[in-house]
Formats: C-alpha cells, structure tokens, sequence
C-alpha cells in the first residue's frame, strides 16, 4: 500500500480486518458515479475565454465588470480574483477536519491538473495556476488561482 496514501486517507487501514486496503480497491467499494461525475467538475473544470482572459466557466460578467473597475483594467488581477479558490470551500459538509498535509496534497494535484486542462486547451496563452504553501498560518489560506501574464 502505498504510504502517503495510507496516511492522506487513514480509513484504508481499517479495511480488512485492519489489514487495510488499496486505494483503488477502497474507491471500487465506496464510491459512486455521481460523487465520480461531480469530482470531475472539480479536477477537470471547463474554463471560458473572455476579452482576453481566462475564467472557469459560467463566471459573472458583472462580477467581472465590477473588478475591471476596481483594478483599472488590470486583467491579471481580475483573474486572479476571480479564478482563486479555497481548498477548504470543496468539502463544506464534512465530519472532520482535514490535515494540512491532505490539504497540500489536494491543492497540489489540482495545480497539476488545472495547468494541464488549460495548457491543452489555451494552448497560445501563458496561464500560470499558483498555489503557494509557504507561510500559511490559517488552513483557509490554502488557495489555488489562475491568472495569466499579461501585456501591458
């Protein structure tokens, strides 16, 4: 089994009579197609092409309008602001609290893969997906974002 795994999901080791478990032969038995079909919206997410910058898809206008505003114009803030997401914000409804090393891990992963959808899929454009880990003091602090470089 593989050990930060093991660690990042402490309920594979009550698995088997405390023999514990793989991680795939876990989700084999716990999971479901709608909690597989909704993670996906998460880990591959569709984004939007819009006046020059990138958004996930289904942004407000408005919203996008209000921080065009704000920033003068300033489409890598404005991204920023609006494409930041809180790592905490995915799972709302849960029983525990996570630990920071699965936080880190889950923030990581999504870094991965967000740059990967969007290189394929912007090709042309410099998108950077940030997600600092460094002098974090509040877990809530533990956020991705996505902006590009801009011109000018």
């Amino acid at each position: 089994m593989n050990g930060d795994l093991e660690k990042l999901i402490p309920e594979l080791r009550k698995w088997n009579e405390g023999k514990g478990i793989d991680v795939e032969s876990w989700i084999y038995c716990v999971g479901n197609y709608e909690h597989a079909i909704g993670y996906l919206s998460i880990f591959w997410p569709k984004f939007t092409f819009y006046e020059g910058c990138v958004f996930f898809h289904g942004f407000s206008v408005e919203s996008y309008d209000g921080f065009m505003e704000q920033t003068a114009g300033n489409k890598k803030s404005v991204e920023s602001a609006m494409n930041h997401r809180h790592i905490l914000d995915f799972f709302q409804n849960v029983e525990s609290e996570p630990t920071e090393q699965q936080i880190i891990y889950l923030g990581r992963i999504l870094q991965e893969v967000w740059q990967s959808k969007l290189d394929r899929d912007f090709p042309d454009l410099k998108i950077i997906v940030s997600f600092p880990v460094h002098d974090i003091e509040d877990m809530l602090d533990y956020e991705t974002t996505i902006f590009q470089e801009h011109d000018g």
